[in-house]
């Protein structure tokens, strides 16, 4: 992979190959490709394939096939990323010996921590007025429920 220049934009787009590609990949493919071309940048096309147990090959044939059919072309890749399970292992493993490690420290999400709120017509309301809630199961009987908006009126769903 070549050392990118400053200043110049690098974007990819990284389908998982677990299924045909999808109008919300298009979409992202489509906004990254737009964004690439209109700065002069580079479009990098990144295979999430270590989901063994999913990923086809017929998949990533698929997703390649309707990229091309739209049109959009990129500039590094297909990169696949269970080929370069060696080297992420070997980063682990010198950092592991090197002691650049906290046992004690677990892994760090990139989402923030959910927190229980009461769902339903007496949640708190988002941005945009929309109420949302996760299930709580210190609410007895209401646990594992969610509720979700069916037209003017709140329904319960699992």
């Amino acid at each position: 992979m070549p050392s990118p220049e400053p200043g110049k934009v690098r974007v990819r787009f990284a389908p998982s190959p677990t299924g045909f590609l999808h109008v919300g990949g298009v979409r992202t493919a489509l906004y990254n490709w737009l964004f690439a071309r209109g700065q002069k940048g580079t479009l990098i096309l990144r295979i999430e394939d270590t989901d063994v147990e999913r990923s086809t090959e017929e998949s990533v044939r698929a997703i390649l096939e309707g990229l091309t059919w739209l049109g959009l072309d990129w500039d590094e890749g297909p990169i696949r990323q269970a080929e370069r399970m060696p080297l992420y292992r070997a980063a682990a493993e010198r950092l592991l010996g090197e002691g650049r490690h906290d046992e004690r420290q677990p892994a760090r999400s990139s989402r923030r921590p959910r927190t229980c709120v009461p769902a339903g017509p007496r949640a708190p309301r988002r941005a945009g007025g929309r109420r949302s809630g996760s299930p709580c199961p210190e609410e007895g009987g209401l646990a594992g429920m969610t509720w979700s908006r069916a037209g003017s009126r709140w329904q319960r769903t699992r």
